[in-house]
Order: C-alpha cells, then sequence, then structure tokens
C-alpha cells in the first residue's frame, strides 16, 4: 500500500494499472459492468487490463496472477468461486497491491480489502415483496403456487438473494397461502450452477411435467436473476402455457432480452441493479486508495468472508416492471428504444 502511495504521489512515475477480472463474458452484465468501469478509469488516465474468465476458475487464477505480474497497482475482481482465490491473492497482499471485490464476495482470506456490492438481501426482498403484492397474498382466501429457482451455490451473493426473497414469502407457505408444489424449498435443492439459463431450463420442464401436466396453476416463479429467468420462461413457452396464463416470473440485471420479456409480458419484474451506479463507486474506490485515503464504505458489520468482516459499499437496487422501465432504462440512457425493440 505504501508503494502505491508513493508511487501515486510521483508525478514522473507511470499511470496507475488497474487489473479488472470478471467472470465471464456469457452473461450481458458482465460485459456492462467490465465496459463501465473501463472506460471510466481510463477517462481519468489509469490504464486497465480487463480480463474475462469464461466461468474457469483456473482461468481467473491464471489471469490474475499476470495481472499482478504485469504491474497491477489495484485489482479489482468479481469471482467466479468466492472461495477459490486465496492463494493468488497472497501473492497481491505481498505485493502490497490492495483489492477490491465487485459484486461476490472473495471468502476465506485477509487479501481482500474492501466489496463492493448492490444490497443484495434488499435484491432478494424487492423479488419477495413484489410476488407479496402482486398475488395480493394478505387479502386472498384460495392459496397459490409457486417455484423457486435460486442462484449458483459458489456464489455468496446466490444465498442472500435467495434469503431476502425467502423470508418475504415463508410466512404465507407456513400459513398454508403459498405452496410449493414441487415441495423444493431449501436453497440446495433450488440453486442453479453457474446462473445457467440452460440448467434452470431443464430444471423447469423436469417440475412441469411432474407437478403441472395435470393442468395444475401455476402462479409464479421466484428467479434470482434474469439468466435463470430467461431458462424458467423457454421452459414454460416450450410446455405450451400461453401469455395469458403465464405464472409471474422475477428476475434481476434487466437484461435486454428479460427487459423485452416484461413487454412482452412474460416475464413479471427485474431487479435493476444500474453497474454505472456500482463502477463510478469503485471508480472513487481506487482514486481514495491511490490517494492514500480510505474509500467511502456503509457497511461494516454484514459481509463476514470466512476471515474477517470486509469493509463494504452497499448501492440501492430498484426494479422495473411494465409500468417503469420507459422511465428507468429509456429515459436514463441505459438501453436505447432500439436495443429493445421499440
Amino acid at each position: 500500500m505504501a508503494a502505491l502511495v508513493l508511487a501515486a504521489s510521483t508525478a514522473a512515475m507511470a499511470a496507475v494499472r488497474v487489473g479488472i477480472s470478471m467472470p465471464t463474458q456469457s452473461l450481458q452484465r458482465w460485459n456492462q459492468d467490465g465496459a463501465n468501469m473501463k472506460e471510466r478509469f481510463e477517462a481519468i488516465g489509469y490504464e486497465v487490463d480487463l480480463q474475462f474468465a469464461n466461468n474457469n476458475v483456473a482461468l481467473q487464477v491464471s489471469q490474475i496472477e499476470n495481472m499482478i505480474l504485469n504491474g497491477a497497482d489495484v485489482l479489482v475482481i468479481s469471482a467466479i468461486d468466492g472461495a477459490s482465490l486465496g492463494t493468488v491473492l497472497e501473492i497481491a497482499k505481498d505485493e502490497g497491491i490492495p483489492v477490491i471485490a465487485y459484486d461476490r464476495l472473495i471468502m476465506e482470506t485477509d487479501a481482500v480489502s474492501y466489496y463492493a456490492t448492490f444490497d443484495n438481501y434488499m435484491v432478494g426482498t424487492i423479488q419477495g415483496k413484489y410476488l407479496v403484492e402482486a398475488l395480493d397474498l394478505d387479502n386472498r382466501t384460495d392459496p397459490v403456487n409457486i417455484e423457486i429457482t435460486a442462484g449458483s451455490p459458489d456464489d455468496n451473493n446466490a444465498r442472500y438473494f435467495y434469503q431476502g426473497a425467502m423470508d418475504q414469502l415463508m410466512p404465507y407457505i407456513e400459513a398454508g397461502k403459498v405452496v410449493v408444489p414441487s415441495g423444493q424449498i431449501a436453497f440446495e435443492q433450488v440453486a442453479t450452477l453457474e446462473w445457467s439459463s440452460e440448467r434452470a431450463q431443464a430444471r423447469m420442464d423436469n417440475l412441469i411435467a411432474a407437478n403441472y401436466a395435470g393442468g395444475l396453476k401455476l402462479h409464479a416463479v421466484l428467479c434470482s436473476n434474469d439468466s435463470t429467468a430467461l431458462g424458467v420462461t423457454n421452459s414454460l413457452i416450450g410446455a405450451g402455457f400461453t401469455k395469458e396464463e403465464f405464472p409471474l416470473i422475477t428476475g434481476q440485471d434487466c437484461d435486454i432480452a428479460n427487459t423485452k420479456n416484461i413487454i412482452a409480458g412474460y416475464q413479471a419484474m427485474s431487479v435493476f441493479k444500474d453497474t454505472r451506479t456500482l463502477a463510478e463507486q469503485v471508480v472513487k474506490m481506487v482514486q481514495a486508495i491511490v490517494n492514500g485515503e480510505e474509500p467511502e464504505v456503509n457497511d461494516t458489520e454484514t459481509y463476514f468472508n470466512g476471515v474477517f468482516v470486509v469493509p463494504t459499499y452497499l448501492c440501492e437496487p430498484v426494479f422495473a416492471d411494465i409500468n417503469n422501465y420507459e422511465e428507468l432504462l429509456i429515459e436514463s440512457g441505459y438501453y436505447t428504444r432500439e436495443q429493445l425493440g421499440l
């Protein structure tokens, strides 16, 4: 750290070099996150080494090793497997390189300096509350049928999303107002490795065949993010569900395909996490580090990574649905109308 401050304070030294490690290019949001940070860092004169690891842990470790060898001053990492980076980050620690965990907490190491993310428990809370209100659970007397699709078990965030939503729904499940016909409720039963659309679709195919082939109505599917929601939607369409009988489907990230499904009536909502906001906050955190200052954080109690509570900055998510997507996504400049097929 001291070496970094000294370098930053010496005008003759080369530009600050930031290594950014993203988990994959297969999901739209990581492309956007990486591009947003790269653009903002380069705008203030930093050099950026942006790498995508294609959901391959060994590749991510190798890429981070190369960033260290190539002189990274700061590392911004969104881990594929939050517990897999301890060894390579010990190298970064020995080299005095600060590490910011980006939107996925890095686990089981003291070699992470800060964490920047959205309020992940709130994401799930928003999804759960949306279903409670949309299904009018406080007033209706007839039970509703829902199924649950959670995120990847190697992503620490997935349990926060799941728990936030289930804390909203569980009182209604216990009261008999919400029924899960498959009986699959526990996180381990509903998790989706790698947030895979294909895995979510295959599992939903099985749930439909086992529980809904006889015409039982499905009222909602709680999906933790848009890639799993897309798989569930494809399964339902493939099984012959019409738009009129389509269940309410939740999501997260407002991916283009899912926003189009919201407009078309095949997805009820998606939690909007404006990656521009998170990227801007990370740039501020790195600038503070470079200047020898303490980055702004707003949570020093929640995110225990198995070794210590990582100082965290939480951005606040909101949800988009058919009623507000234009204001949130188009008028803000996040998407153009053409990108959404409008």
